[in-house]
């Protein structure tokens, strides 16, 4: 039995992997702010034996390190999420990223933890070479875009897991999600999908940001949380960075039809321009595609998507009409 700590462990992805885990047979133990997490996501591991919490910040160093010590294995997803918490709240975004993923990794070398690392499909920046390598050189826009913000610190996350795995020999994974969806997930900081489910079952106006002609492609959480488990258990995969995502695209637009026609709402969608989406649009910018490329996971080890975007959205259309 391995005993993980997961950072972030109440929200949408981090809540998921605590359910896997627990199943799989090992102790968890998570903290959370509740930021962005929500209680009511373990609120049904809170009897389990093995699961174990703190509702605290990162940057609580005591508190950090006595959940530290007892770990095997630190899942670090604590992070500053959705595109609307960035743009609007950069300092926050800036800090939790940098300092919390450094607080993270001393506390793990202190007691010699494994860690995975979260990072994001947002670190290739402006890439046009498709689909994105995780060895691709990065181009990102000015500094006067928050939007960039969020983008460099988790590089400077990613520089400094791998520079502790190089200069200190600590176990060091990183991984870089693409859009992950399923349930829990809310649409408050501007995740796609919950909110274009959301506005559908409620027959309101889908608003799609921009020309909708940007295209995305999305992942199940089920997926995402079992490659995180094989990274976690494969020596191998140490000192590496990983994509891990889904390869079929779709347009926000599309998508948006998609939703529509699968919940048989009668909402008309609505164009809306960013200037009227985002309070400080002036400093934001969005990229055309995200399409990552995965073989270097499915090489290490044999990760596949399970299911495709139709099935994800049924799923989600599910969890919301209950």
């Amino acid at each position: 039995m391995t005993h993980y700590l997961i950072t972030g462990g109440a929200g949408f992805i981090g809540s998921h992997l605590a359910d896997a885990l627990i199943e799989q047979g090992h102790e968890v133990t998570i903290i959370d702010d509740l930021s962005t997490g929500r209680f009511s996501n373990i609120q049904h591991l809170v009897d389990h034996p093995n699961f174990h919490f703190a509702i605290d910040t990162i940057t609580n160093v005591v508190v950090l390190d006595r959940l530290a010590s007892m770990c095997d294995v630190i899942i670090h997803l604590a992070a500053a999420v959705g595109v609307r918490l960035i743009v609007e709240n950069p300092v926050h975004t800036i800090e939790t990223n940098v300092m919390g993923t450094e607080a993270v990794l001393k506390v793990a070398l202190r007691y010699r933890a494994k860690v995975l690392l979260a990072s994001t499909s947002e670190v290739y920046g402006k890439g046009n070479r498709l689909p994105f390598k995780e060895d691709d050189d990065v181009l990102l826009g000015p500094t006067i875009h928050n939007r960039w913000a969020y983008a460099a610190s988790k590089m400077i996350d990613e520089f400094l897991g791998l520079a502790y795995y190089q200069e200190k020999g600590l176990p060091v994974v990183v991984f870089r999600l693409f859009n992950t969806v399923g349930p829990r997930q809310t649409g408050r900081y501007g995740m796609v999908i919950p909110r274009f489910v959301q506005q559908a079952l409620n027959n309101e106006p889908i608003t799609v940001y921009g020309d909708g002609k940007q295209q995305r492609s999305f992942t199940w959480v089920g997926d995402v949380v079992e490659a995180l488990t094989n990274l976690a258990e494969n020596p191998a995969a140490v000192g590496k960075v990983f994509n891990i995502g889904h390869q079929k695209e779709i347009s926000i637009y599309d998508l948006a039809k998609l939703i529509k026609k699968l919940t048989g709402s009668q909402s008309e969608i609505k164009l809306i321009p960013y200037e009227e989406a985002y309070a400080d649009a002036a400093n934001f910018e969005d990229m055309q595609r995200r399409l990552p490329d995965i073989g270097k996971i499915s090489k290490q080890i044999g990760y596949q998507p399970s299911i495709d975007l139709e099935e994800i959205l049924k799923n989600v259309i599910a969890y919301h009409k209950e």
